[in-house]
C-alpha cells in the first residue's frame, strides 16, 4: 500500500505496512535495509527515521508537503527520548546524520551531512557531556565543512531546526544533481523515483583510539574468497573514507585492537549474508568499543569473484541459495565464460617485457602492417601485429589480429585502448622491440616477418616462438555451465569472436547545410585506412547513397578501390588526400593549423586519462580491467568525459566555422557521449562502434595531417 498523503515519515521500528518492493519504493534501499537490520534481525542500529520518496517528489514538484514539519519534529523528539538527549539542547545536544537513499542504489551520487544539530553555543555542552573538548571541536568543524559542501554556504545557522530543514531540502535537490542524473542515464534508472532521506542518531567513530569507522565486505569482492574484506579507520568518521585525510587499515587489524568487536562484527556479517543470500557491503561505526551497524547493500564484485561466490553459496547446505538461483545470477557472464591459460613445463625467460595492456596470451606470425595482418588472417593463420605504434588506419588489421605488440605507447595508447575494446591480447611500450624493414629486432635476436611470436597481455612478456599450453574455460565457469545443463537452463549464445564494426543506433544521417566533396571522402578514407561504404558514411554523417557516386568517380580516376567490402585509397588517392589536407592548411594558414594541433594536446592528455580510467582501474593496489561492476565509479568517469566534451566543443567551434568538416567531428562526439550516458558502454571506447575514443583518435589524426606533420613524429615527441 502507498503511504497516505498525511504520512511521510516512518521510524525504523514502525515501518509502513508494505511488501518488500513497496517498502523499498517508499523508504529507498537504505531505509528498507535499516528496517530489516533494526527490526527484523535485531542488529545494533542507531535509532532513526526515514522521510519517504513521496515527500521528495512533492518537494521537487514545487511544494513542501503539508504537515511534514510536524511529522519531522515528532520523530526527532521521539529519537531524543530514546537516546537521552534533546535536539538543540546546548547542554547535551542530540546530533543526527542526514543521508539520501534512493529505491535503486546510487552510491556516492547524492548528499549526506553528519553531526547536524550542533550549534556553536552547543560545543561547550558537547565537550562537557563527552569530557572531550577536542572531540566536540572536531564535530563542529566537520559539520561546518559538510554544510559548506552540501548547502553551498559558509554560514552555519545557529538554529538546529533550520540546519535540519535545509539539509533535508539539499538531499531532495541532490536527486537532480548532474552526477546523479548522469548515473541514472548510465543505469537506466527511472527519473521519477526520487530519494528518501534517513535521519539517524549520530554515533561517533572519532572519539579516540577505541572508536573507528569502516566498510566490510562479507567476502573478497576481487577473488570471491569467503573471508572478511575491508578497511577500518580509527578515530575517524565516515566521510574520511572518501576525503583521504586518514590512512585506512585492513579489517584484520580489528582482531588485534578490538577482538570482541571484531567477533561481534563477524557474527552480524554472517547474519546479513545469510539473510540476503548474497555478498554484503556493510558500513559500521565503533564508538568507544561499542559496535553500530549503519548500512548494508549487495556488494559489487569482479566477474571471476561472482562465479566463485555463486558456486560456494549454492554448494553450502546451510546457505539459502539454490543452484538454479546461482546460475541465474551469473547467466550473462556464462555467455562468454572466462578462459585461463594452462602452460606446460617451466615458462622460458621473455625476450622483452612491455606494459600489459590487454590480458590474454596470443601466438601468431609476425606481421608489420595492417594489410599483412588481414592477408594472414584470410589465409587462416593467426597474426601478431607488431608496430612502433598504431594509428586509425591500423584498425582493420588489428581487428583481424590475434594480438598486438608495440614498442611505444602506454596503457592509454591507441593500441592499448582498441585492443582492450576488442578483448585482443596486447603488450605496448616494449622499448626493446625495434621494428625494421621486414624484420623485428629484440636485443640480439632478429625475427623476420612471418616468424612465430607469443605475447602475454597479462604480464607484458614477449617470447619467441610458441608457448606450450592451452586455453581452458575457468573452472568456476565450467561448474556453473554444467549446473545450467543439468537444470535445463539455456545459456545465451556466445557473442561473435571476430571483432566487427557495428553501426551506431539512430546515427544521424545528412548534416544540415553540408555538401560532401571528393576531398572529404579522401580525407576520411586516408584516416581510416580501410572502411566499408557504411562506415565512411557514418563517419561523414551522410547517407551511404550520397557517397556511392563520389566513390565511383574516385575509382574511375584510380584514387580508390574496393576489396573484400572495404574502400581503400590507392597511392594516387593517398597523394590526393594529402593535397586536400594541404588545401585546408593553406585556407586557414599554417600558423593557425599548428596552433590547433598544439592546443589539442592538453585535451588529449585528459582524454587518455579518462579512457584509461574507463577500461582499467586500480584493485588492491594493482591495475585490473574495469569490469563495470561499480556503477558509481563509471558514472564519475562519464562525468569527467562530459566536462571534457564541453571544453573541447568550445575550443573547436572557431575551427569548425573555418573548416566545416570539423563540425562533423563535433556531431559524432556528441552522439557517442549521449549514447554512453544512455547506458551503452560501447560508446566510450569500443572500436566496434563510432565510440568517443574512435572519433577522438580520428580527430587527432586529422589535426596532425592538417598541421603537415606525421603521427610517428608526434609519437617520438611524446604527443601521440
Amino acid at each position: 500500500m502507498h503511504a497516505s498523503p498525511s504520512r511521510y515519515v516512518f521510524a525504523f521500528d514502525e515501518p509502513p505496512t508494505s511488501d518488500g518492493g513497496e517498502l523499498v519504493r517508499l523508504l529507498g534501499g537504505k531505509g528498507a535495509n535499516l528496517v530489516t537490520m533494526a527490526t527484523d534481525l535485531g542488529l545494533p542500529v542507531p535509532p532513526g527515521f526515514t522521510i519517504t520518496t513521496e515527500a521528495c517528489t512533492a518537494y521537487l514538484a514545487g511544494h513542501w508537503p503539508p504537515g511534514l514539519d510536524d511529522e519531522i519534529r515528532m520523530h526527532v523528539d521521539r529519537l531524543g527520548s530514546r537516546v537521552g538527549r534533546r535536539f538543540g539542547d546546548p547542554a547535551d545536544p542530540l546530533l543526527v546524520s542526514v543521508r539520501s537513499g534512493a529505491p535503486v542504489s546510487m552510491p556516492g551520487m547524492m548528499d549526506t551531512i553528519l553531526n547536524l544539530g550542533l550549534a556553536p553555543d552547543g560545543v561547550r555542552g558537547l565537550a562537557a557531556a563527552s569530557g572531550d573538548e577536542r572531540f566536540a571541536a572536531d564535530c563542529l568543524q566537520r559539520l561546518r565543512d559538510g554544510y559548506r559542501a552540501v548547502i553551498g554556504t559558509d554560514e552555519l545557522p545557529s538554529d538546529p531546526w533550520e540546519q535540519l530543514r535545509r539539509a533535508i531540502e539539499a538531499v531532495f535537490r541532490s536527486w537532480n544533481s548532474e552526477r546523479a542524473r548522469a548515473y541514472r542515464r548510465r543505469e537506466g534508472i527511472d527519473e521519477s523515483l526520487g530519494t528518501a532521506v534517513t535521519v539517524q542518531a549520530m554515533v561517533f567513530g572519532n572519539r579516540g583510539a577505541d572508536s573507528a569507522t569502516g566498510v566490510l565486505f562479507t567476502r573478497d569482492p576481487s577473488t570471491g574468497e569467503a573471508a572478511p574484506y575491508g578497511d577500518v579507520m580509527f578515530d575517524a568518521q565516515g566521510e574520511d573514507v572518501v576525503a583521504g585525510g586518514h590512512e585506512p587499515q585492513p579489517i584484520s587489524v580489528l582482531e588485534q585492537r578490538l577482538p570482541a568487536v571484531a567477533d561481534e562484527l563477524r557474527r552480524h556479517a554472517a547474519t546479513l549474508e545469510h539473510h540476503y543470500a548474497d555478498l554484503c557491503d556493510i558500513e559500521f561505526t565503533i564508538e568507544q568499543g561499542r559496535l553500530w551497524m549503519l548500512q548494508v547493500r549487495a556488494g559489487k564484485r569482479s566477474p571471476r569473484a561472482a562465479l566463485r561466490i555463486a558456486i560456494e553459496m549454492a554448494s553450502d547446505p546451510d546457505f539459502p541459495l539454490t543452484r538454479e538461483a546461482a546460475v541465474g545470477r551469473v547467466l550473462r557472464q556464462l555467455a562468454n565464460p572466462p578462459l585461463v591459460f594452462v602452460g606446460a613445463g617451466e615458462r622460458p625467460a621473455p625476450l622483452a617485457t612491455g606494459l600489459p595492456a590487454s590480458p590474454g596470451v596470443a601466438t601468431g606470425e609476425i606481421v608489420l602492417s595492417s594489410s599483412a595482418a588481414e592477408a594472414t588472417a584470410d589465409a587462416g593463420r593467426p597474426a601478431i601485429l607488431v608496430r612502433a605504434e598504431t594509428s586509425p588506419e591500423d584498425v582493420p588489421g588489428m581487428a583481424r589480429s590475434a594480438g598486438v605488440l608495440t614498442s611505444r605507447g602506454g596503457l592509454a595508447s591507441h593500441a592499448a585502448v582498441v585492443a582492450r575494446g576488442w578483448g585482443i591480447p596486447a603488450v605496448v611500450g616494449a622499448s626493446q622491440v625495434q621494428v625494421g624493414d621486414g624484420v623485428v629486432r629484440i636485443g640480439e635476436v632478429e625475427l623476420p616477418a612471418g616468424a612465430p611470436i607469443t605475447i602475454d597481455g597479462s604480464t607484458g612478456e614477449v617470447h619467441a616462438g610458441d608457448l606450450e599450453g592451452s586455453w581452458e574455460i575457468a573452472p568456476e565457469a565450467a561448474t556453473l555451465l554444467q549446473w545450467a545443463e543439468q537444470l535445463g537452463i539455456e545459456v545465451p549464445a556466445e557473442r561473435a569472436a571476430t571483432p566487427e564494426h557495428e553501426a551506431s543506433p539512430s546515427a544521424p544521417t545528412e548534416l544540415a547545410g553540408r555538401d560532401v566533396t571528393a576531398g572529404d571522402v579522401l580525407r576520411v578514407a586516408m584516416i581510416k585506412g580501410g572502411a566499408s561504404v557504411e562506415q565512411l558514411a557514418e563517419a561523414m554523417r551522410v547517407a551511404p547513397a550520397t557517397l556511392r557516386p563520389l566513390l565511383e568517380e574516385l575509382a574511375r580516376e584510380g584514387s580508390a578501390a574496393a576489396a573484400d567490402g572495404a574502400v581503400r585509397l590507392t597511392p594516387t588517392g593517398r597523394l590526393a588526400a594529402l593535397e586536400s589536407f594541404a588545401r585546408d592548411r593553406a585556407e586557414i594558414g599554417e600558423t593557425r593549423a599548428t596552433e590547433a594541433l598544439d592546443g589539442f594536446h592538453a585535451y588529449d592528455r585528459r582524454m587518455k586519462e579518462i579512457v584509461t580510467a574507463w577500461q582499467v582501474r586500480e584493485v588492491d593496489g594493482e591495475q585490473a580491467l574495469n569490469d563495470h561492476g561499480d556503477a558509481a565509479y563509471d558514472a564519475g568517469v562519464l562525468d569527467d568525459l562530459g566536462r571534457l566534451h564541453d571544453d573541447v566543443a568550445t575550443w573547436m567551434a572557431p575551427l569548425a566555422e573555418a573548416l566545416r568538416h570539423y563540425a562533423v567531428y563535433g556531431a559524432r562526439l556528441t552522439s557517442a557521449l549521449e549514447l554512453a550516458r544512455a547506458g551503452d558502454q560501447r560508446f566510450v571506447a569500443s572500436p566496434r562502434v563510432d565510440s568517443y575514443h574512435s572519433v577522438w583518435f580520428e580527430l587527432h589524426e586529422d589535426l596532425i595531417r592538417l598541421a603537415g606533420r606525421k603521427r610517428e613524429d608526434e609519437a617520438a615527441a611524446g604527443r601521440a
